[in-house]
């Protein structure tokens, strides 16, 4: 699932927004739990038919973070936000109850899946994806998915790219909404047979093209 920090340099404090009251950093061995939690929480049940597998669910994606903190992966990187508190212009963390999380990785053109590699196999440069962006429940609507993607791209420009691509499921419309807000635009729609088959939601594949600023 993610991600390596090595080549990662933290920005200067004044790239948080106190506003919010989330620093946004790497993630920490001691953090793998609680990003566990948030993933499982997000995209698996625990009610209904299969709610007996969810603590099965969420201990693999615990095994699968712990496993990919060893990875060596040059541009590969999982955020975390946390609760913060401004001290004479400097945000410092004040909680280390993780509010949200997302993994951003490099792809070279011939990695991808599914309607993603049909889009971007012509490229002829790697491109970085977003992943596993996730709110705690009790902290959504509070700007964390926000913090947490605007850090992205600035990690993104800092490693040499000018270009983010995620997935969307076309029913999401509050993730929809979100990041057509920070400038995502539409660039497919998975067509797949399977997904028509199955009379599952497609998948849009959305693209930002990123502008160096100031800040940056």
């Amino acid at each position: 699932m993610f991600f390596s920090s090595t080549d990662y340099q933290p920005p200067s404090s004044n790239q948080f927004d106190s506003s919010f009251g989330w620093l946004v950093r790497p993630t920490k061995p001691e953090d793998v739990a609680g990003v566990a939690e948030i993933l499982a929480d997000s995209f698996h049940s625990r009610e209904g038919l299969f709610g007996w597998a969810y603590p099965l669910l969420r201990l693999g994606i615990y095994e699968d973070i712990r496993s990919r903190q060893r990875s060596t992966l040059q541009h590969h990187i999982c955020l975390v936000a946390v609760e913060a508190k401004a001290t004479t212009g400097r945000l410092y963390g004040i909680s280390d109850k993780v509010a949200g999380t997302v993994e951003m990785t490099v792809r070279s053109p011939f990695s991808g899946f599914g309607d993603l590699y049909k889009y971007t196999h012509h490229l002829s440069r790697q491109y970085p994806y977003l992943s596993n962006l996730a709110v705690r429940s009790n902290n959504r609507r509070q700007g964390v998915a926000i913090q947490l993607l605007i850090n992205c791209e600035r990690i993104a420009l800092s490693w040499g790219f000018h270009d983010l691509y995620l997935h969307v499921l076309e029913n999401n419309d509050a993730a929809k909404q979100l990041y057509f807000k920070l400038g995502y635009q539409l660039h497919s729609i998975d067509t797949s047979w399977s997904a028509r088959l199955l009379k599952r939601p497609q998948q849009l594949l959305l693209h930002k093209h990123l502008r160096p600023t100031a800040t940056s």
